[in-house]
Formats: structure tokens, C-alpha cells, sequence
């Protein structure tokens, strides 16, 4: 038996978890009972966006869609937090998210269940983000920028998903 705990204690210890803090969160997949942890999308470029259906700026699903179209064969990839904390803007039934999202937009980024993005009531996600961003998101379509270190740039609701600015963020991180 000592043997055993000794081999084990060996392999256990050469072990190395190498997903950056900031990405260690588990969430719900959008309008199903499957939970992952985002550590899933470690060693990638990640855009988390808090999204919403009825939001005036909802047409940037169709340049979210597009940019991940272009980068996801380059370690990229964007995250889609539909949220309810601007002004009620997204369906209560995920399943109407889901469709939507799908059938308006052709998206095909991970979408997760709806959660709060701000204030007290964050998903840890969130909060973490505002935390080592030092911005907390204004309105729907903030975007986050991680980089596979875990550090993280903030865009705000105006900065579109194909302008420069953001563009040539993530093909620096790339």
C-alpha cells in the first residue's frame, strides 16, 4: 500500500494545470442541463461578450459571427453571455435566445445560460473580469479580450466586433 501512495503522490505531483485563473469558472451551455468549465477554451484568444435579443445593438451578433468565422481556426474564440441587466432586453425563455440567435444571426460561438454581468448579483465570471479589467460592462455587447495568459482588455458596447481597434487586438494576441 505505501508503494501505491508513493507512485501515486509521484504522478499526482508532476501534474501541471496550466488554465489561467480568470477562465476557471463553470457555466451553463445555453437552453441545455450541460455545464463546462471554461478552462475548456484555455490556450485560446477568448472574446466574452454579454449579448442580448433586444438590444438595439443586437446586430452585432452578425460581426461577432463573422470575426469567429475568420479566427477560430487561430485559437480564437467567443464566448456569448445573454444577460438580463440592461433594461430587460433578453427573452426569459432560453430556448427563444437559442432560436433567435440561430435563426437571425447564424450563430455558432458558444452561447451560455443567462446570467447577471454587474453589480453584486455577477456571475464569478464577471466579476472576475471587471476585477482585473477595471471595467465593469455599461450596457449589452461589452466585450472582454483574454489573452491565453489570462490577461484581459475591455471594450465597451461601441467598440464593434470588426473594427480595427479590436481587430488588430486580437491578431496581436494571435
Amino acid at each position: 500500500m505505501k508503494k501505491l501512495l508513493v507512485t501515486l503522490s509521484f504522478v499526482l505531483g508532476s501534474y501541471s494545470y496550466s488554465c489561467p485563473k480568470v477562465l476557471d469558472h463553470d457555466f451553463r451551455v445555453l437552453d441545455s442541463s450541460e455545464n463546462i468549465n471554461l478552462c475548456k477554451y484555455e490556450n485560446k484568444v477568448v472574446l466574452a461578450v454579454n449579448v442580448a435579443s433586444r438590444c438595439g445593438f443586437v446586430y452585432q451578433y452578425e460581426a461577432l459571427q463573422d470575426l469567429y468565422s475568420e479566427y477560430k481556426q487561430d485559437e480564437f474564440v467567443i464566448l456569448g453571455f445573454p444577460s438580463r441587466d440592461f433594461m430587460y432586453q433578453e427573452y426569459n425563455d432560453e430556448s427563444k435566445v437559442k432560436e433567435f440567435c440561430s435563426t437571425e444571426y447564424g450563430v455558432t460561438f458558444p452561447m451560455f445560460a443567462t446570467t447577471p454581468v454587474r453589480g453584486s448579483a455577477a456571475n464569478s465570471f464577471y466579476k472576475t473580469l471587471t476585477k482585473i479589467s477595471g471595467q465593469k460592462p455599461g450596457w449589452n455587447f461589452h466585450k472582454y479580450l483574454i489573452s491565453k495568459e489570462g490577461e484581459v482588455l475591455s471594450f465597451d458596447t461601441s467598440v464593434e466586433p470588426d473594427s480595427e481597434e479590436l481587430k488588430a487586438q486580437i491578431a496581436k494576441l494571435l
